[in-house]
């Protein structure tokens, strides 16, 4: 085999999700990265899509949306990670933040070789993912979002109780049997402390 001979900076970027904190306009008992956050989304998004396969006669490709979700906020590497209260202040800076997410996209597909960057296309560009892909992956967001809150709060932190009254209520609406499921079997013993796991088996 001949060695390559370029190089590439897409993983160097990647590394430094480890960086980027999340809920940046609150104090926070843990600080939380969006490496670790992707991961946890990729955890929550795998098990949906089983459990809608498993349970509610889905036919959707787990281990598909897993990796998307893996690659969920990559773009904020470039964007970092903006507040939700600004992203979603008003419709022009939505749709401004909309077109700086797809930059970033570019530019993060160009540092790819040439090769590899049809097989990134649909991990970067989210937008052409299956709709129902993205469907699992934002509720799994969602998820994750809410066991940080509840974390939080746990903590006797207060920053958070806002954010934990809107996840409650939107999850509470879902029509996707999977997450509702997930909300019902999983998310209960999230709360308990290691000694309180260990007596639950």
């Amino acid at each position: 085999m001949n060695r390559p001979k370029f190089t590439s900076s897409f993983y160097a970027y990647l590394s430094r999700l480890r960086w980027i904190k999340r809920w940046g306009l609150k104090r926070n008992a843990h600080d939380e990265n969006v490496m670790e956050h992707s991961w946890e989304v990729a955890v929550i998004a795998h098990t949906l899509a089983l459990i809608k396969n498993r349970y509610f006669n889905g036919q959707v490709d787990a281990n598909a949306v897993a990796t998307a979700a893996l690659y969920h906020d990559i773009t904020e590497v470039i964007t970092g990670d903006l507040p939700t209260p600004i992203k979603y202040h008003s419709p022009a800076i939505s749709a401004a933040y909309k077109q700086i997410e797809k930059q970033a996209e570019k530019e993060l597909l160009g540092l790819l070789p040439s090769e590899l960057k049809e097989d990134f296309m649909a991990f970067i560009h989210h937008d052409q993912l299956p709709e129902e892909h993205k469907l699992i992956i934002k509720a799994a967001d969602k998820i994750s979002a809410y066991l940080k809150c509840q974390a939080e709060l746990k903590a006797g932190n207060r920053e958070f109780e806002t954010a934990a009254e809107y996840l409650v209520q939107t999850l509470g609406q879902s029509e996707q049997p999977e997450v509702i499921f997930f909300m019902t079997v999983f998310v209960p013993s999230c709360g308990l402390t290691l000694d309180g796991l260990m007596q639950t088996h």
